[in-house]
């Protein structure tokens, strides 16, 4: 009787662990840039994905290729309208039904497409004609892909830039420019009533690039430093990801909209850069991204959302050398076009499939190679949960992984299970 009871005990702890990490890694997806001429087959795309513990790809378009490429998979997929189709969409209901026919009824339900992004940051365009044409062509599409069973669950949605927010900082002081709510009021009440996510470009690294202060780099790469009280919560922000998270949940909050739901649909930041961009090195995006990974997989959520991580896109998975502008628009790729890596962000599978690895092992901090479980540094300096360095050799954890709510929950109910095992 003990041996089966011990039996259960290991069979509930494997399922409880693989639980909680199976929700984290699904909020972790990447955006798929096309600005570039040198970009690997479909298929090559498609299996590098799979090597890697990403679950969902954002594409601006809908590449027919990668569409295809990704059936079966299980990676979810996010589609794009251009800018310049709003207007079509908005004004002919045929187009909007006609975009679906092409884009998207093909492909489902052998691919999973989660949502249709009506336009990227179209109101900070520069346009003003997309802000009033843009709830029309949302409404539209929706009607569009509702018509199909196959294709009722996509949701539809936009992408904004945080420049939508006329305020941000403090997080609780955040609100929308008051000349947008109008648009954005309508868009939301759309967002609400559809269950759709409302989609927000967040950056800490043009945060850091405004104030380049040491200080402002720690806060903004997820590493030790002091803190930031939040006057108006008095909640205090140890990063510039969750404070900006955070902003844009108090201005949905503010316009009456608490129910929608926030997915981050870009974060990045760019290896490389101009001689006069700050920042711009192989360690600090490396910093970012790596322990944006393993802020995710904490679930430790924001402090305004404590418990659960937001689904958020990092961008981005290849560089794009037809981008314009500074160097550091064509560094933001976690990997080159020939799919060697510019540095690693603790996405790939370990060899035993990361499925079948403990909750820590998962989640040990990129930047650090574990051996014989102890992590030993290679670029950056991680941060133990007291705020002190880790050294050389002791032991990988995961700064508030285990006080999560979500943790703390499976860990409650595995000890109540056991208890009620070990009684009978």
């Amino acid at each position: 009787m003990e041996t089966r009871q011990l039996l259960l005990l290991v069979a509930l702890f494997h399922v409880f662990s693989s639980a909680i990490l199976t929700e984290s890694q699904s909020m972790i997806g990447i955006n798929y840039g096309q600005f570039a001429d040198n970009l690997p087959p479909a298929s090559a795309t498609a299996q590098l994905l799979q090597s890697t513990t990403i679950s969902k790809l954002r594409l601006y378009g809908a590449d027919a290729a990668i569409i295809q490429s990704l059936a079966g998979t299980g990676i979810s997929l996010v589609l794009g309208v251009s800018n310049s189709d709003i207007p079509s969409l908005a004004s002919d209901p045929s187009a909007a039904a006609n975009w679906a026919a092409v884009n998207v009824l093909p492909y489902v339900p052998s691919s999973s497409i989660s949502v249709v992004s009506v336009g990227n940051e179209a109101l900070s365009s520069g346009d003003p004609s997309l802000a009033s044409s843009l709830l029309p062509a949302m409404q539209n599409l929706r009607t569009a892909l509702s018509a199909s069973a196959a294709a009722a669950s996509v949701k539809v949605s936009t992408v904004h830039s945080m420049a939508v927010l006329a305020q941000s900082d403090p997080p609780s002081s955040g609100a929308f420019h008051p000349d947008l709510a109008a648009y954005l009021t309508g868009v939301l009440g759309f967002l609400r009533d559809a269950g759709s996510p409302f989609m927000i470009n967040p950056y800490p690294f043009f945060a850091y690039r405004s104030d380049p202060r040491p200080e402002t780099l720690a806060f903004c790469l997820f590493q030790p430093n002091p803190g930031r009280l939040d006057a108006g919560s008095k909640l205090t922000y140890t990063n510039m990801f969750d404070a900006q998270v955070d902003a844009v949940r108090s201005a949905l909050d503010g316009l009456g909209f608490p129910e929608v739901e926030i997915v981050v649909a870009e974060a990045g930041w760019p290896y490389r850069g101009d001689p006069d961009e700050v920042g711009t090195t192989v360690e600090n995006a490396m910093a970012f991204n790596g322990n944006l990974v393993a802020h995710l997989r904490s679930m430790a959520g924001t402090p305004l959302m404590p418990g659960r991580s937001v689904e958020t896109y990092i961008f981005a998975l290849y560089d794009e050398d037809l981008k314009s502008g500074p160097t550091s628009e064509r560094s933001f790729g976690l990997y080159r076009a020939d799919q060697t890596m510019n540095y690693d962000a603790g996405l790939i599978k370990s060899s035993s499939s990361i499925s079948n690895a403990s909750p820590s092992q998962a989640s040990a901090s990129p930047g650090w190679t574990q051996s014989a479980e102890t992590c030993v540094p290679e670029v950056t300096v991680q941060a133990r949960v007291d705020g002190r360095p880790m050294q050389s050799g002791e032991q990988c954890y995961l700064p508030r992984a285990v006080g999560s709510p979500a943790a703390v929950g499976m860990g409650l109910l595995f000890q109540y299970v056991a208890v009620m095992l070990l009684l009978t």
